[in-house]
């Protein structure tokens, strides 16, 4: 996969980032808002509407895909697909990059 296809979805809006992050593992909708309302430690919430919304996009993105759950239950999971992997992969670099940039200026701030 090449990186200039995924950096084509960069930046990620914070909504996406986590939705992407909680897929680390399959996922139904419920799951994913709950999940995503954890690792952001409350300050993200998401909707059903725009929760399902946003999966539709990053479904057609290829960034996500449905996969089988257990035999018998009706919910629809959702993965991370090899392309959204590499998205995350480079918002978080991009994202380090902004923090260590951040970090020097503030420190050259505090020297004066």
């Amino acid at each position: 996969m090449k990186s200039t296809e995924a950096s084509s979805f960069l930046p990620l809006t914070h909504t996406t980032f986590y939705t992407l992050i909680a897929l680390e593992h399959p996922l139904h909708g419920y799951g994913i808002m709950q999940k995503v309302e954890q690792v952001s430690a409350g300050d993200v919430k998401i909707g059903p509407g725009t929760l399902y919304s946003a999966l539709n996009k990053l479904e057609k993105q290829k960034l996500i895909k449905k996969v089988d759950g257990d035999t018998g239950d009706r919910r629809k999971l959702y993965t991370l697909t090899g392309l959204g992997q590499e998205v995350i992969r480079l918002e978080y670099r991009r994202l380090t990059h902004l923090v260590q940039v951040g970090e020097d200026v503030i420190k050259r701030l505090e020297e004066k």
